[in-house]
């Protein structure tokens, strides 16, 4: 006869498994919804490239310890004399949290897998222990990541697209300024993705490498990037352009600037004018507005439309599949956890009886993680790339890519500052700047509030949902 314990242990293998499978179907996406987006891979490719490294990344530089609570947010204090409540909540928890994700994925929303988490772990902290049990200063981080992932990636995507806008699309050769400027982007795009991979990636590696041994290593492999890239570059030609033609349609930067702060002074000229005068201001005003009015029909998005800046587009879209896998890797090393991590928990909890901080993670576990995240990329994952891709904002690969680097800065200002952060925020704020920066009508409003709703009832369905499945569990066992 099956003993109690056995059954425990396939049931935390079966929902640990599901769990992976969710955390691909709605997660992994994320990383991968860009490039697919703006075109630079297709679907078939994101897949393979996103199971290659997000598996990579789970298996073989996952923790081997991993938290017994999620982020710290309960009291393990109120299970030592209880395992057994313990056991039924990680198992609750686990199944309450991949049924949600699933749910997201299945409409396309984008929400944080550790959210779900916490939110599950929460909801029968709060059963068991009451609200005494719970660190709300933790909970109070974790909703915090709901506002500052978003508006600092957001930031950053909307600066670097108008430096590339500016220094790139508004310049009389594009090609040309791509082949100036992009050795830099390059040595910049290996230096920080590299600092991601050390501070994050690798974590769990223990390396303990110091901040200028990290900054020297990053540096040298940026350098070496950079030369590399600078040399391939050479080779790339775009003869679909008439540069004539494209000078003369499209305005430099410079020109665009100073005919605003022209604007800008004569609105303040015109306030200290006498009458004589501001009616002939007036109307030099409403000139300049009408110029200012007709350049912006040669913004860079209706250029790449009409004069096809294919060469510019390929260099771009190579940068971005880069800034991808970097992600890709560095959340699949991170966010197993959210899986294997109560997983761990429970068979450590039945072989020993005991609820600690801590638990070692065996290998097969980090495999069955690893596993699960691939078959729920390669299944569903393509709901939530198509909302990341397509429906937030049309993308291209400069988009693409300003969105994807930005989301990198992001992750590792916020880590290295001890920042709350989520990395599915983080990307969809970068898409969200983006679009901005384009302007408003560039958003699908609507698709973006069902996004804010999902990620903002997150936590308290799981808190609501693991009591539910926790009586059900204890009424079985």
């Amino acid at each position: 006869m099956v003993s109690a314990d056995t059954i425990i242990i396939i049931l935390a293998v079966v929902f640990g498994l599901y769990m992976a499978w969710s955390i691909g179907a709605n997660d992994v996406a994320n990383a991968m919804g860009t490039s697919v987006g703006s075109g630079a891979l297709t679907l078939k490719r994101a897949i393979i490239i996103a199971s290659i490294l997000e598996f990579s990344g789970a298996f073989f530089v996952g923790s081997h310890v991993s938290e017994t609570i999620r982020k710290g947010i309960i009291d393990t204090a109120i299970f030592s004399s209880t395992p057994d409540l313990f056991i039924y909540g990680m198992l609750a928890a686990l199944l309450t949290a991949a049924i949600w994700l699933q749910v997201a994925s299945y409409f396309g929303w984008p929400v944080s897998t550790t959210h779900s988490i916490v939110g599950s772990i929460l909801g029968f902290g709060i059963l068991i222990g009451g609200f005494s049990a719970i660190h709300w200063g933790k909970i109070a981080s974790i909703a915090a990541s709901w506002v500052v992932s978003p508006v600092l990636s957001a930031s950053i995507a909307f600066i670097i697209f108008n430096i590339l806008r500016y220094k790139i699309f508004y310049q009389p050769d594009p090609l040309k300024a791509t082949k100036k400027i992009a050795p830099i982007l390059i040595f910049f795009v290996f230096f920080v993705l590299s600092l991601v991979m050390i501070f994050k990636g690798l974590k769990n590696l223990h390396l303990d490498l110091s901040l200028p041994k990290s900054l020297l290593i990053s540096m040298i492999v940026g350098t070496i990037a950079g030369i590399i890239g600078k040399k391939l570059l050479e080779s790339v030609k775009d003869d679909t352009i008439s540069n004539e033609e494209y000078s003369y349609n499209i305005p430099s930067a410079r020109l665009k600037f100073n005919l605003y702060r022209a604007q800008k002074r004569i609105e303040k000229g015109v306030e200290l004018a006498p009458d004589n005068i501001k009616e002939r201001l007036n109307n030099l005003l409403t000139q300049l507005k009408d110029i200012n009015s007709e350049l912006e029909i040669y913004d860079v998005d209706e250029v790449a439309d009409k004069k096809n800046v294919a060469g510019v587009e390929k260099i771009f879209a190579y940068l971005q599949i880069l800034s991808a896998g970097f992600v890709a890797f560095a959340h699949g090393a991170n966010d197993v956890a959210n899986a294997v991590g109560p997983l761990a928990a429970i068979v450590t909890v039945v072989k020993t009886g005991i609820v600690s901080l801590k638990a070692p993670v065996p290998p097969w576990v980090l495999l069955l993680g690893g596993f699960g995240i691939v078959i729920g990329l390669a299944t569903w994952g393509w709901r939530v790339m198509l909302t990341i891709g397509k429906k937030i904002t049309e993308l291209t690969p400069t988009r693409g890519f300003s969105a994807e680097f930005s989301a990198a800065i992001t992750i590792l200002v916020a880590s290295r500052l001890g920042l709350p952060i989520s990395t599915t925020h983080t990307l969809v704020g970068a898409v969200l700047g983006v679009g901005m920066a384009r302007g408003f009508t560039a958003l699908n409003m609507r698709v973006l509030r069902s996004i804010v709703v999902s990620w903002l009832i997150t936590i308290p369905v799981g808190a609501i949902g693991v009591i539910f499945i926790f009586y059900i569990l204890k009424f079985i066992f």
